[in-house]
């Protein structure tokens, strides 16, 4: 059955549905109402956790990493400069191998401080061995975690998962959203069976000194398990489509592409605009589609080039800026379509919460097509 309700508690119901058993975070705009949902939870008996209130996001994080390493499964939430003091943590988390899934309510970085949305935060841990998702919509951001858990907590990946979804647009908007049960959650997502976990009868050690001689098969290790997840996510998501008749099992989702000459790529809330632009330029006789990308770690650089191998101009909507290069995205994709002949352009769009239209889609569109590209787009030059 749906219910209409904001982004933020739609996460914080399926979160409680998917029992973690210690939740630590520390509130920071637009994350805050999430934590706030399921703390309100665990202090009504909602949900058997132990929630951890701490001083800081680095706290959070340090307590989810201690928790799990003792076999209990875990959930954190954070956004923009949270997340970035989490920074070192988050390295240990994933060299640890620990199966952490975190909600990121994608904000834009300081400084200036800004509140609003892009994907700066994300995108700039993308090196650190978390998964990363990208949610569309309240429906796929809800969704998502119970496959990041199921992923997360595959003994042949064993890594920690980014849940993300865009601040604001998504996390404060009402939109009507299909919860499963506690008992649908449940035969889905089985209970938490660690590889291994602290214990006094067993000693073990996580994040030990490694010398020059081992560090280096540590971080291979990391990146194969990287690898398989691409497997494991499509197994989860074709298995959460037979049961919820809702399929994620792409890593890639095309929107209208088979007969497209131009293809937008892009990440999380833009799509949906995205869609709608494509629709109206396909009213107008423009051979116009789009790919949406799912899962940004690991790179579906494969996936990618098949979705795109008949069109013959690409442009990439970076809600990210790599300074000093250009879009994350745009980088990937390139390499990814490096030496296929077709043409791709990289844009800079929406830094700081700008708002985006259907006329700068097709605004993207037609500088792609006319072979202009590689730049900030919607710059506004006077202020400079």
């Amino acid at each position: 059955m749906l219910e209409f309700m904001e982004g933020s508690h739609a996460v914080a119901e399926i979160v409680k549905r998917c029992r973690p058993q210690v939740i630590s975070a520390y509130p920071i705009t637009p994350q805050t109402h999430i934590v706030e949902d399921l703390a309100q939870m665990v202090a009504n008996c909602e949900i058997d956790a132990e929630y951890i209130t701490v001083e800081s996001e680095f706290s959070a994080l340090s307590a989810c990493l201690g928790a799990s390493a003792a076999g209990s499964r875990v959930y954190s939430a954070t956004t923009s400069q949270g997340l970035a003091l989490m920074f070192e943590v988050c390295f240990n988390v994933a060299g640890m191998r620990q199966p952490i899934v975190m909600t990121i309510a994608n904000r834009s970085l300081g400084a200036p401080l800004s509140i609003w949305n892009d994907q700066q935060d994300s995108i700039s841990l993308r090196d650190s061995g978390w998964l990363q998702f990208y949610a569309e919509d309240n429906q796929e951001a809800a969704d998502l975690h119970m496959i990041a858990y199921k992923v997360c907590e595959d003994h042949d990946i064993l890594l920690p998962a980014f849940v993300c979804f865009d601040g604001f647009i998504l996390t404060h908007t009402y939109e009507p959203v299909a919860l499963p049960t506690q008992e649908e959650v449940d035969a889905y997502l089985p209970a938490f069976n660690p590889y291994q976990r602290l214990d006094a009868a067993n000693p073990l050690s996580f994040g030990m000194y490694a010398t020059p001689e081992y560090y280096m098969e540590f971080r291979y290790e990391v990146d194969r398990a990287m690898e398989r997840a691409k497997q494991a996510f499509i197994k989860a998501g074709r298995e959460f489509g037979e049961q919820f008749d809702r399929d994620y099992s792409a890593l890639v989702e095309g929107y209208r592409l088979e007969d497209a000459d131009t293809a937008l790529v892009a990440m999380g809330s833009i799509c949906g605009t995205a869609k709608d632009a494509v629709d109206e330029m396909r009213e107008h006789g423009r051979k116009v589609g789009l790919l949406n990308i799912r899962v940004f770690r690991p790179f579906p650089a494969q996936e990618i080039a098949d979705a795109l191998k008949d069109v013959s101009t690409v442009a990439v909507l970076d809600k990210n800026i790599s300074l000093g290069n250009g879009g994350a995205v745009g980088t990937e994709v390139k390499a990814a379509l490096y030496g296929s002949g077709i043409s791709v352009y990289d844009y800079i769009i929406a830094l700081g919460g700008r708002d985006v239209r259907k006329r700068d889609i097709a605004a993207v569109v037609d500088l792609a097509e006319k072979g202009e590209g590689d730049m900030f787009y919607g710059l506004r030059t006077e202020v400079l």
